[in-house]
């Protein structure tokens, strides 16, 4: 594992970026926003090629923040509706940054931040203290998030926080993946461990839970994603204590797969149709798997709860497992 000199913030703070390598994957990760850069795997052939959508510089990213690419996301990741929810009697007010919603923490999320960096065994702990109040959230929250390559060359991300008051809590990683390094990744197959979804309003807000039989939201069975997807899906297996797998997500083109085990009961499937022109990528050239609690949650007493509390400690992992197909 090294480390490296990336950019410096227009505020003089530096930002680095670790590489991490185990079992012919290399991925790269850096300490503003948390961002994965970088993700290189092999193809059927051996090829190895970054199938994470990015940019080369700390100023692309600076320049282009509300893709998110890669990024470290909270303390609420997806939308808030009208950036307020009401948590001990009180109605907290957040930053409208995806009007009228709340969305990704606010104008200056977890994904905007520099983060304290330490190597761990095989991986990267970042660290930091987000203060009671930064962008309405209530609760002073320390939060640790750690990226680690199993022996098969697996990335676990582990998210954990700690609150001094009631709080909610979602946290994620916003990469885009394409599995064939460029182009459109419309033609990868996704399957998902899903029979329903929440349905959105116009302001992409779920209006409650339905089934995905008979439904273009139906992947139990693989097939092409093709485009305009932005939606929660609900997992079968609800909240586990331990990640269990989820999604797969394959590319025919270089055999590539991508899967996906969590411990969440959600995941967001974006399928990137609204990426800005400016960006060196077009509308569906990557495909965001966003393990999580539902959008809204705090707003939603049946979803499955994000509130946490003091004296709690909040854990969630997901991990991203790379192979081939022939």
């Amino acid at each position: 594992m090294r480390s490296e000199l990336f950019g410096t913030l227009p505020d003089g703070s530096p930002v680095h970026r670790w590489t991490l390598e185990r079992a012919g994957v290399r991925v790269r990760v850096l300490t503003y926003g948390g961002i994965v850069q970088s993700v290189e795997v092999p193809d059927r052939d051996g090829l190895a090629l970054d199938v994470v959508l990015g940019f080369s510089d700390l100023a692309g990213y600076l320049a282009h923040p509300e893709p998110y690419f890669g990024a470290l996301v909270g303390r609420y990741a997806n939308r808030i509706a009208g950036g307020r929810f009401p948590l001990e009697g009180r109605v907290h007010e957040l930053a409208r940054n995806n009007d009228p919603n709340s969305l990704h923490g606010g104008e200056r999320g977890f994904d905007k931040r520099v983060w304290d960096a330490e190597p761990v065994e095989h991986g990267l702990r970042l660290s930091r203290v987000s203060p009671d109040g930064e962008e309405g959230f209530p609760g002073r929250l320390t939060v640790a998030v750690t990226y680690a390559l199993d022996a098969d060359g697996a990335l676990r991300i582990t998210y954990e926080a700690v609150t001094d008051a009631p709080t909610v809590v979602n946290l994620t990683n916003h990469s885009y993946w394409n599995l064939n390094g460029s182009g459109n990744a419309g033609g990868h197959e996704l399957s998902l461990a899903a029979s329903r979804f929440t349905p959105v309003d116009e302001h992409l807000i779920p209006t409650g839970v339905a089934s995905v039989e008979n439904t273009r939201f139906d992947f139990r069975e693989a097939r092409k994603t093709g485009s305009g997807y932005d939606h929660n899906f609900v997992l079968d297996k609800g909240v586990t204590d331990t990640a269990r797998p989820v999604a797969e997500l394959y590319d025919p083109s270089s055999g590539r797969v991508l899967t996906v085990a969590t411990t969440e009961p959600g995941l967001q499937l974006y399928t990137s149709d609204h990426l800005d022109v400016s960006v060196p990528y077009a509308p569906g050239d990557g495909i965001a798997l966003e393990t999580q609690h539902f959008p809204d949650s705090p707003n939603r007493p049946e979803f499955p709860s994000t509130r946490l509390d003091a004296g709690e400690v909040y854990r969630s992992e997901t991990v991203y497992g790379f192979s081939v197909r022939d």
